[in-house]
């Protein structure tokens, strides 16, 4: 859970990359699916929209695993004796779910996911039927004690007929929008990191000596990485599979957003696989010093707990690179609330347009350079170290 107070103000890097030729329709991507009603369990329309995106690309192929995960592969052989790769993100954001309809209008609703009990108070939500349309709601009361999920109870501004268990619901929000570098909307955790996904994939399908490289989609993340500890379990992915986890973490002073997005190093759990989290770290220094306006940040990220940690537990090599996200799960100034200072409001989560464009190129560069021998891992700047200076101890 968090800790301690986030900071949404911006860092403003010296150097400004350029705008690549598809900024506009990665963005578009961005914008839609963090748009998307979503629920850990009801993840069918972000399915829907990725099937879509992946039905339009012959080269790629999608499948799913026992547990509705998704795979996406490129169809093209990968190089000999490569390793997988996979870009993993979670296609859930907190949300509610319809339990019970008790009459015309009133509704029972669980809550699938972490946000503390003051901004369910007398918040207003949208209930979203199967046919896509919403409905107003109210919420008049809160069972936080319930297991496994706590439950509200709502009010609907009018009767809908058509809402029926299992609907989503979720805060009624403003329309998403890109305003001043940053994008305000329902849910950038964790679907701006399904569109950075896609987007590094879409341009590293096209290089050659990537057809190692997949992504890989899991499902109810925010009730405690469900899908990942199934895939985990089943072996959807091969122990040789280096899964670089992607996530929205939330944004303290130290780790700003639009200071870059930022190679998680570990969470509030765990530290990450130290050997593949280093390599990274050694790949993107040497790709920072020959390209001065790349920016990314270095990062624990305390906040919450990863998916790089479930998939560690069962023996996977996992890592995680985040965006720095304001406003984490819906709720605006955490701490002031907490504290009692502030009364409880729910908004749109941000993330920094810049920072999203910075993660697509992180993982552009990972895919390309993890492997290579241009970079020299770690230890063997040690051992050169020993040549050089081991002298002194004889």
């Amino acid at each position: 859970m968090p800790t301690s107070k986030p900071r949404s103000r911006a860092s403003k890097p010296t150097n400004q990359p350029a705008r690549h030729a598809d900024a506009d329709r990665l963005e578009r991507w961005l914008l839609e699916l963090t748009s998307l009603p979503t629920a850990a369990g009801r993840e069918g329309r972000v399915i829907a929209w990725v099937t879509q995106w992946v039905r339009e690309r012959k080269d790629l192929a999608l499948t799913r695993d026992r547990h509705g995960n998704l795979i996406i592969r490129q169809r093209r052989k990968a190089p000999k004796g490569s390793e997988p790769m996979w870009f993993q993100a979670h296609l859930d954001h907190p949300a509610f779910v319809v339990r019970a309809v008790r009459d015309a209008r009133t509704l029972d609703l669980e809550f699938r996911g972490g946000v503390h009990d003051p901004y369910f108070s007398k918040a207003t939500l949208e209930v979203i039927d199967a046919q896509d349309r919403s409905f107003a709601a109210t919420i008049t009361s809160l069972d936080s004690a319930a297991k496994p999920f706590k439950i509200a109870t709502c009010k609907l501004t009018k009767p809908a007929p058509s809402v029926a268990v299992g609907d989503i619901a979720r805060w009624a929000l403003p329309k998403p929008k890109i305003a001043k570098g940053l994008i305000h909307t329902h849910g950038c955790d964790d679907l701006a990191a399904v569109a950075a996904a896609l987007g590094a994939l879409e341009r590293i399908r096209s290089k050659p000596g990537q057809g190692h490289v997949g992504v890989f989609l899991t499902r109810s993340e925010e009730i405690g990485f469900i899908g990942t500890i199934g895939a985990a379990r089943s072996g959807t992915l091969s122990k040789e599979s280096r899964i670089i986890c992607l996530e929205n973490s939330r944004s303290f002073p130290e780790s700003p957003i639009g200071g870059g997005a930022i190679l998680r190093v570990g969470d509030r759990r765990s530290v990450f696989v130290p050997e593949l989290t280093n390599r990274i770290h050694d790949v993107l220094s040497a790709h920072q010093k020959d390209n001065p306006s790349f920016v990314y940040q270095r990062k624990l990220m305390p906040g919450g707990t990863c998916e790089a940690t479930a998939f560690a537990c069962y023996g996977h090599r996992s890592t995680c690179l985040c965006l720095p996200l304001g406003n984490y799960h819906n709720m605006t100034d955490i701490d002031g609330v907490l504290d009692g200072k502030r009364p409880a409001k729910v908004g749109p989560e941000f993330v920094s347009v810049a920072d999203f464009h910075g993660l697509i190129t992180m993982l552009e560069v990972i895919a390309a350079e993890l492997d290579s021998a241009h970079v020299p891992p770690m230890c063997d700047a040690m051992e050169t170290l020993w040549k050089d200076l081991g002298h002194v101890l004889a």
